[in-house]
């Protein structure tokens, strides 16, 4: 999801760590669940590689107003911070959704949803949403307890992303 974005992205990040990693010589290392994906390509590259430490994906720490914490959450300003709120909005309303389902739901039928939210907001458009598995980052065509949930919005020029586990 994010590589479709950002090509080259996670290999950049992937050398960077495994250099630090080697440097250091950690027993552990946390990652920001707000960054899933990059979470879930380090934790990869740690058993790929036989790295002997543990990974810990930290909880996502949001704002008063549900927005996850960001470096550019600064660049939200005026109008464009209470649109920002699109982004927890879509999780909650996917969770719902899904939790109130007895059956799997339709990634079609979400994905519409999110795009409602997300085109409420006048200066928020969506980049992507997309549903996974969260150990592979496979997307799936139904959606159940468990599935994983990303999406990247832009509001204004800034681009955000958040996820969460439906």
């Amino acid at each position: 999801m994010e590589g479709a974005s950002r090509p080259t992205h996670f290999r950049g990040v992937t050398t960077v760590v495994a250099k630090l990693f080697n440097i250091v010589l950690p027993d552990l290392a946390v990652f920001g669940a707000k960054d899933w994906q990059q979470a879930a390509i380090i934790k990869r590259m740690v058993a790929d590689l036989n790295f002997p430490l543990q990974i810990i994906v930290a909880p996502t720490i949001r704002e008063a107003d549900g927005v996850a914490m960001s470096s550019r959450n600064k660049y939200l300003v005026g109008d464009l911070r209470p649109q920002a709120i699109v982004l927890s909005r879509s999780v909650a309303m996917a969770r719902k959704t899904v939790a109130a389902s007895i059956k799997p739901v339709s990634v079609t039928k979400l994905k519409a949803a999110v795009a409602k939210i997300v085109s409420a907001a006048p200066d928020a458009r969506l980049d992507y949403v997309e549903f996974f598995d969260p150990e592979t980052l496979l997307p799936l065509k139904q959606v159940k307890r468990g599935t994983h949930m990303a999406l990247a919005v832009f509001v204004g020029k800034t681009r955000l992303i958040d996820n969460g586990r439906l």
